[in-house]
């Protein structure tokens, strides 16, 4: 069994060139690496895994004041009111305000502490959702992966079965020159080294096939001289160790489509408790300070001052004398800018509630909606966890039957192996036919060939359990 193994490799080793002349081995890890990195579905899975963390902080952000500032500079004609004496005048004039405003809900119906914990469980949902993406295609490149391997063995087991026949082949036109054998026997062993080339050839375009997937699966060129490392991959040694419901439980806890499914329902829980939290009143606290400017406003300087009759009168003994009143003159400029922001700062600061009493039943209806929500993600995640047990149920079935297959060809091989020795010793003393030696010949093969095809597949299979277990981890 074990020296077809090493034909096979050596084969291999041969068909691909030396260690010196090929190009670097990747290893699976690598593989697993360059697609990770350059897979164009994860990087998306991630960009909104990003978008979520930044509602995420947004949310937390809510909680904080608020804090605007505003300027505004304009020009007024013909009847306007002045900013600076709420009076109507006019005339044109110029004016301006500037304020500085700042605002915080102290209380929402605890909408603004739920929507932290939604956005948070959103968040992280979404992380294992990238998590997902990175074990799915880590699984796929996994798979190609043991493909090639297996193609390349194929093929090994191919150009070694059929050097066996060309030397056969060769043998006989000998024979046939000499008159020992009779043509028709070459002629069935020349059509049997045709069958031989025609496998090799879909051997090879089955291994190339392979190859083309690895590298698009990794998203680079696509290299027909790709070199694998097999040495993480060898004869499994006895069967999986885990049951389909041990498999399954570990799954429960640690399958990344599990865990964001979960999460995904804890977070529209949240939601159903943010949409309730609009039934209750808000309660703010506010600030503000502003002033203002206006080019009508003007400031008047004292100067002489000089006496006005007032048209009164008063009487002195029957003389009348009359009454003056002192007037000042007047100057008027112009209060500058600074000046006048300075002057007419104001402050502003005070509580307001605002009641919800009735809102087109929005709030009612944004609840029952939420509630949907709920529902339909916890249906969802009854339907992942359903399928998922079915899924392992029969990835541990198949693993099981392939380990089995896989022994039975074991002994199949060791068994053909020794019967077609026999064969090919009778029929070079020409006691059997070439019909009798290729029946053998061709059960020989067939049987290698889907010995290394079980091999890999077990290991396939394996690998699909690891993979709902949490573990295809580079």
């Amino acid at each position: 069994m074990k020296s077809v193994f090493v034909l096979a490799v050596l084969c291999c080793s041969v068909f691909f060139g030396s260690a010196q002349d090929a190009p670097a081995k990747l290893s699976l890890k690598e593989s697993v690496d360059i697609a990770l990195k350059n897979n164009i579905t994860v990087k998306q899975s991630g960009l909104l895994a990003d978008a979520d963390q930044v509602d995420w902080q947004q949310a937390k952000a809510n909680v904080l004041p608020d804090l605007n500032a505003n300027w505004n500079f304009g020009w007024n004609q013909g009847r306007n009111i002045d900013p600076a004496t709420n009076g109507y005048i006019n005339q044109q004039l110029s004016s301006s305000g500037l304020g500085l405003s700042s605002n915080v809900i102290l209380f929402a119906g605890l909408q603004l502490h739920n929507s932290i914990k939604q956005t948070a469980l959103a968040y992280q949902a979404s992380k294992k959702d990238y998590d997902q993406a990175k074990n799915a295609l880590t699984l796929n490149v996994l798979l190609t992966y043991l493909q090639i391997l297996n193609n390349e063995d194929v093929l090994a087991i191919s150009k070694s079965q059929i050097e066996v026949t060309r030397k056969q082949v060769e043998r006989l036109q000998i024979m046939v020159r000499e008159g020992a054998v009779g043509q028709y026997q070459l002629t069935d062993l020349q059509a049997q080294l045709s069958s031989d080339e025609i496998t090799i050839v879909n051997s090879y375009n089955n291994l190339q096939t392979s190859k083309l997937t690895l590298s698009q699966l990794m998203n680079v060129p696509y290299n027909k001289d790709l070199q694998l490392d097999r040495s993480e991959f060898q004869e499994p040694a006895g069967v999986y160790e885990g049951t389909a419901l041990e498999v399954y439980q570990q799954a429960l806890q640690d399958f990344a489509q599990v865990q964001a499914s979960n999460l995904r329902v804890q977070s529209f829980e949240k939601a159903v408790k943010v949409a309730r939290g609009a039934y209750y009143p808000t309660l703010s606290f506010g600030a503000n300070l502003g002033s203002r400017y206006s080019s009508a406003d003007l400031r008047g300087i004292p100067g002489s001052s000089f006496a006005t009759k007032t048209g009164q009168y008063i009487d002195i003994n029957n003389v009348q004398y009359d009454v003056f009143r002192t007037d000042q003159n007047m100057t008027f400029t112009k209060i500058d800018y600074g000046k006048q922001i300075e002057t007419n700062l104001g402050t502003f600061y005070g509580f307001q509630l605002q009641i919800p009493l009735f809102n087109n039943l929005r709030v009612r209806n944004q609840v029952k909606l939420s509630k949907i929500g709920l529902q339909s993600a916890e249906l969802d995640n009854q339907n992942i966890k359903l399928v998922l047990r079915q899924n392992i149920d029969q990835a541990h079935l198949n693993m099981e039957g392939t380990f089995a297959r896989f022994k039975a060809l074991q002994e199949q091989v060791r068994n053909l192996e020794i019967s077609f020795a026999a064969a090919e010793i009778r029929f070079n003393n020409g006691v059997i036919n070439p019909a009798e030696y290729l029946l053998v010949k061709t059960n020989l093969d067939r049987a290698n060939i889907n010995l290394v095809t079980s091999m890999y597949e077990y290991h396939l299979r394996t690998k699909v359990l690891d993979y709902y277990r949490a573990r295809l981890v580079w």
